[in-house]
């Protein structure tokens, strides 16, 4: 059985950032998965689930009702390793391209401080399990000390 290709990325090099992890063809339309890594894998620990999952409410929503991006979202969600977020777009993309709206996406989770949308037994199948004071961390550390001072070599997978 042939690897998928996001076992073929060395994971011993990947830092953080934001990359194209692949293109794929659905009719005539693109769509881009973005890897968007917020800790280095096998190096830091991983982000816990309670974090994890008020980032994946709060990304959701933001996605969902942003002016530009609300109808090209196609799914936005964590990695089972727990080192980042996929995000697929409608459109042929690159990372420099959406790398506005990942900075305000994380600004947005960052400074959120309301009820958490979707956090409760009604919408939510485990709405116990949310942690948004340390979900606003993990966005301000991001942006801090990725997406505020990107460079190519977190756009672009290593070799």
């Amino acid at each position: 059985m042939e690897k998928i290709t996001s076992f073929t990325i060395d994971h011993i090099r990947l830092q953080p950032g934001i990359y194209v992890s692949r293109k794929d063809k659905v009719g005539a339309e693109t769509i881009t998965t973005f890897d968007l890594r917020m800790t280095s894998p096998n190096e830091e620990p991983v982000m816990n689930t309670a974090e994890v999952h008020t980032i994946e409410h709060l990304g959701a929503t933001f996605l969902r009702n942003h002016p530009e991006y609300k109808d090209r979202t196609i799914y936005f969600g964590p990695m089972g390793c727990r080192t980042g977020f996929y995000l697929l777009l409608a459109g042929d993309c690159s990372s420099r391209d959406v790398l506005p709206l990942i900075r305000q996406m994380y600004e947005f989770i960052r400074d959120f401080r309301e009820a958490v949308p979707g956090a409760s037994p009604r919408d939510c199948g485990n709405y116990l399990d949310m942690n948004l004071p340390m979900a606003n961390f993990l966005a301000k550390r991001y942006l801090d000390q990725v997406l505020y001072r990107i460079n190519d070599s977190r756009l672009i997978y290593p070799e």
